[in-house]
């Protein structure tokens, strides 16, 4: 389910991971799975078409309209998968960026090196954090040091909130907070003390 609206099919478990990485995001608006068909010719002058596996929206957010993030068509493909039948596909692949173009979208294809990095360990490891539940004042507290300070650390907020012995559950809470998006970091690097935190924006 895409942020618990609608369900979303998947083929892999590398479109998996992708749909996990991109619903973490607060600056995309959509997702849609096999979005168009893609007309085209392939080395033997045949008419084929080719399904790309999503297309992805993104809010316009502190964007002018005039320079809208544009949207994305998206092939997920293992490395080894692309690597080995790149002449093969490279026709409908020019294809989909032609059309792609056309719409004002761009067209990417997507392995592993772009989709199993440090952002999808940390929201993994984000993941059970948001099954759990806090004290709303608590939260509140939390929440409003960091509207307060713009940014903050990690350790800053276990320090002004959590001493001693509820140190540990203040870590639990904070990851909680990161994982229902209620405060947002640098998710492509990997989490200590000195993360910084900050409120979210669609930016």
């Amino acid at each position: 389910m895409f942020r618990g609206e609608s369900a979303i099919a998947f083929e892999s478990t590398l479109e998996r991971d992708f749909l996990i990485r991109t619903e973490f995001s607060l600056s995309v608006l959509d997702i849609i799975p096999q979005p168009v068909e893609i007309p085209f010719n392939g080395r033997n002058g045949q008419l084929y078409h080719y399904t790309p596996d999503f297309l992805v929206y993104y809010k316009l957010g502190n964007h002018p309209y005039n320079d809208y993030p544009r949207p994305v068509l998206v092939e997920v493909k293992p490395e080894a998968e692309w690597k080995k039948h790149w002449r093969e596909w490279q026709t409908k692949w020019k294809a989909a960026r032609r059309y792609a173009r056309e719409k004002g979208w761009v067209f990417h294809i997507l392995d592993e090196s772009r989709i199993r990095d440090q952002a999808l360990e940390n929201i993994r490891f984000l993941e059970p954090y948001k099954r759990q539940s806090f004290p709303v004042e608590e939260s509140k507290a939390v929440l409003d040091s960091v509207m307060e300070m713009g940014c903050v650390t990690l350790d800053y907020l276990l320090a002004r909130h959590f001493m001693g012995t509820y140190r540990a559950e203040g870590i639990s809470h904070i990851w909680h907070l990161l994982a229902t998006r209620q405060l947002d970091c640098d998710i492509s690097r990997p989490f200590n003390e000195f993360t910084e935190l900050w409120m979210p924006t669609d930016e």
